[in-house]
């Protein structure tokens, strides 16, 4: 799995971060999300799902073939 945010999309609502805080974190000056891990492992992939799926701006893509 392959993750990229869309930070023109981003609110910086932070639920992933708050679902997934190895693979997401925000910045401090403006909460837009980042990514601290662009490929995680596998047992992290359902819970990345999740926080993708509950983006309120859907700025999350997920790639499952990389």
């Amino acid at each position: 799995m392959k993750i990229s945010v869309d930070e023109a999309k981003c609110c910086g609502g932070g639920q992933c971060v708050l679902l997934a805080p190895e693979v997401f974190d925000q910045r401090d000056e403006d909460g837009i999300v980042v990514l601290l891990d662009a490929e995680p492992p596998a047992p992290l992939h359902a819970t990345v799902r999740e926080a993708a799926s509950v983006c309120p701006a859907s700025a999350i893509e997920l790639s499952e073939n990389a």
